[in-house]
């Protein structure tokens, strides 16, 4: 017979063997010491951790700072609630023999380096087919397989020998003369080809300006929650990362300036990820104001701002910028399809050598045969038909989702509205319901995206809440989707 939760082996306080140094952060500090002796296996699985309450007393700190670091647990997923019984470690697979790692001291570059990457793992969930309601995809069932297909072919038919040989690292000459004539009529910029460089998606784009700006010790404020693959990026180059609170209208400005210098500030004003927030023209101003006062520098990444389904797509940073702070990315995986790794970064014109020369470095140039494939589709009218259609059917189901949402749930479980983007931002009230509704979800063959996990880019806690990706999903299944979440989250919701 199992023992009842209640009779599970505690951790006894005095053994707890946690030392902190009161100079720096104190619930960074729990948390990390915590996760160590948790991976070392020195925290056995099933073992019931004290309270919060218990565990502040014994080290004579506030409660909020052992419930800060234990959150931040319980969102990698470290430790688990049991209503009723407490917290428990959650049994984790330790490579046998493997060394401890001290995360409050590393030992040189390569554990450095470890760090700033602990807490950064690709969506294991994004192989495989694509179901409802995985975020980040758009429409690919819809997309022009035959066209795309025909324009490859005949590259290989006609190509030269000159262009399979290594290529200019800033791009296809005549892809990014189509890229800038799009952005100038459909986003209102006013850029040329010699400022744009073609990148492998907009991760390479985040990772060529961090090392063209950043440097050791700078200070770089981003989004919370924020895109943590940008986080991971910008992080590498050694810099700070710090949060800043967003709102219903983007990153909060009274936060940013009482939080001191900054050389960068990263941000996703079309479509804030995950939250869904679109930046109000006011805010945008007054952040191009507090870059120049500042002497920063802005990171614009315009990862789906094509698809706003009230009115014509807002007007980029990079639009109204008149000093030459902004850089600013876009890219073909969300219009196109997210294999196709084609993005675009925007720049100063004075800055495009020692980018293009970064590029070089890294990986000399994206693939010439999709660069090419991808002119020939814009410049004969294929890509502005495929925009325009992939806008119209994420509008038509992100309708689907919401009629199937109010349906089922209704004011029980609302849905805020999504004005923009190819996904649904569901608020929850604690982590312990976004675990169980998640992992419900996918018992029943659901992928809904937990949002202290996705939007974690620093250590600041983020409110729970699920993503539900609609893009990719027909109408008749996002409604199928929707009424078995309804059926497994029943027991869950009560």
């Amino acid at each position: 017979m199992s023992r009842p939760p209640h009779s599970n082996p505690a951790l006894n306080m005095d053994r707890t063997g946690l030392q902190l140094d009161r100079s720096q952060g104190l619930s960074e500090q729990i948390h990390a010491q915590l996760k160590a002796r948790i991976l070392q296996g020195r925290l056995a699985a099933s073992l019931r951790l004290p309270t919060t309450r218990e565990l502040a007393q014994a080290l004579g700190v506030s409660r909020n700072t052992v419930v800060r670091a234990y959150e931040q647990l319980l969102s990698e997923a470290c430790i688990e609630s049991r209503p009723g019984a407490g917290t428990f470690v959650t049994p984790v697979q330790a490579k046998p023999g493997a060394a401890p790692v001290s995360l409050a001291q590393p030992q040189g570059p390569d554990t450095a380096l470890w760090l700033r990457l602990e807490t950064w793992q690709p969506n294991p969930m994004h192989g495989g087919p694509v179901r409802a309601f995985r975020h980040g995809v758009p429409a690919l069932d819809l997309f022009p397989f035959e066209v795309w297909s025909r324009l490859h072919a005949r590259f290989w038919r006609r190509h030269q020998q000159q262009t399979l040989g290594y290529s200019d690292p800033a791009g296809d000459a005549r892809l990014r003369e189509l890229i800038a004539t799009y952005l100038n009529s459909s986003r209102g910029m006013r850029c040329e080809a010699s400022q744009v460089l073609v990148t492998t998606g907009s991760q390479q784009a985040i990772s060529l300006c961090a090392l063209a700006l950043l440097r050791p010790g700078d200070r770089v404020a981003v989004e919370t929650p924020g895109y943590r693959a940008a986080a991971a990026a910008l992080a590498l180059t050694g810099a700070e990362l710090i949060g800043v609170p967003v709102d219903a209208q983007g990153l909060r400005l009274p936060a940013l300036l009482s939080l001191g210098a900054f050389r960068l500030a990263y941000v996703t004003p079309s479509h804030q990820f995950p939250s869904g927030a679109v930046m109000s023209l006011q805010r945008r101003l007054d952040l191009l104001a507090w870059a120049q006062a500042q002497n920063a520098f802005v990171l614009e990444d315009d990862y789906d701002g094509e698809y706003r389904y009230s009115g014509a797509p807002l007007q980029p940073l990079a639009a109204l910028d008149a000093q030459a702070r902004v850089l600013y990315i876009g890219t073909f995986s969300k219009l196109m399809f997210p294999g196709l790794r084609l993005g675009y970064l925007v720049a100063p014109r004075a800055w495009l050598p020692v980018l293009a020369k970064l590029r070089s470095a890294l990986d000399r140039h994206a693939p010439i045969a999709d660069q090419v494939v991808m002119a020939d589709f814009m410049a004969e009218g294929h890509f502005g038909r495929h925009v325009r259609r992939m806008r119209r059917v994420s509008r038509a189901r992100r309708d689907a989702l919401h009629e199937a949402w109010d349906s089922h749930f209704g004011a029980r479980l609302p849905l805020p509205a999504s004005e923009a983007g190819l996904h649904a931002c569901l608020p929850l009230d604690s982590l312990a319901l976004e675990q169980s509704l998640a992992d419900s979800a996918l018992a029943h063959g659901i992928e809904v995206g937990r949002l202290s996990q996705i939007g974690a880019n620093t250590a600041a806690p983020v409110k729970p809440g699920l993503m539900l990706g609609f893009a990719s999903v027909p109408p008749e299944a996002i409604a199928a989707a929707v009424a078995t979440l309804a059926q497994c989250w029943a027991a869950v919701l009560g």
